[in-house]
């Protein structure tokens, strides 16, 4: 049974980008909490198999105060006799230059746990990571890299939000570089222009739409078949997630949202 690893690549990927604005214009504040019900298509059945929460917050970190994301991924309990999930993402981000200085990933998918830390040094472009799964020995070493512009997979989510598509031309790609198992992957964001969607919950938002290039592995085919839409307005909010997997294709609705710094505006009354 191979839908609950759907799970993983919506925290992993359900938004990226590249462009920071300064941090009186982001679209998020502490207290922020976002909840996706996450949907696979098994033939012509779309089952909800899962669910997916991302908060914002505040707290310390190495002498000074930073940004907190956390996500956790989950299957429904019913289905976890079949294939139980429970994923866990942490990230602590500089709140003036928004480069990654932490992260941790704690996953149990079925009988396969990993856990990967990461630890960012942005002034000498290192990156110290340990990695440890069900079928490798614990590994610790570091990456040096070009640029400071590397960032774990849960601060590009929030990264994506900052990002200003007024300046943009359909179809105009995004360039930017994650690190995903160790290993640092060029890919990029495409805008796609904006459309009025309906959620789950028959809501409709006016929103931005654009795809994401996917890293080929255990999960994703490769290429661009990942297509994000976030609300029109100050808040940058992801309504629906569309993305073909190795077999099938999987949904990630919007199902709550709390703490937004901002009125929604994008709602279709």
């Amino acid at each position: 049974m191979v839908f609950p690893n759907k799970i993983k690549s919506l925290v992993t990927c359900l938004l990226l980008c590249l462009t920071v604005a300064n941090a009186q214009n982001r679209p998020f504040q502490p207290g922020e909490k976002l909840t996706y019900n996450a949907f696979y298509n098994l033939g012509m059945i779309w089952l909800h198999a899962g669910e997916v929460q991302f908060s914002v917050d505040q707290k310390p970190f190495g002498g000074k105060t930073a940004y907190f994301f956390e996500a956790v991924g989950k299957t429904i309990p019913k289905y976890d006799w079949m294939y139980k999930v429970r994923d866990y993402y942490k990230s602590y981000v500089d709140i003036d230059t928004f480069n990654s200085l932490w992260a941790e990933r704690n996953t149990l998918e079925g009988s396969n746990k990993v856990y990967e830390n990461y630890t960012f040094k942005p002034r000498d472009k290192h990156i110290y990571y340990t990695i440890k799964n069900s079928k490798t020995k614990l590994l610790k070493d570091t990456l040096q890299v070009s640029t400071n512009s590397v960032f774990d997979v849960l601060t590009l989510i929030y990264q994506c939000r900052n990002l200003n598509f007024e300046r943009y031309k359909v179809n105009e790609k995004f360039p930017l570089r994650i690190i995903l198992d160790g290993k640092v992957y060029p890919i990029f964001l495409r805008y796609l222009g904006k459309e009025v969607i309906k959620n789950k919950d028959e809501k409709k938002y006016r929103c931005i739409r654009f795809s994401a290039l996917l890293v080929e592995g255990s999960i994703f085919k490769g290429g661009e078949d990942m297509n994000i839409w976030v609300t029109d307005d100050d808040n940058r909010v992801p309504i629906l997630v569309e993305a073909k997997i190795l077999i099938g294709s999987v949904k990630a609705y919007l199902r709550t949202m709390e703490g937004l710094k901002n009125e929604v505006k994008a709602l279709v009354r």
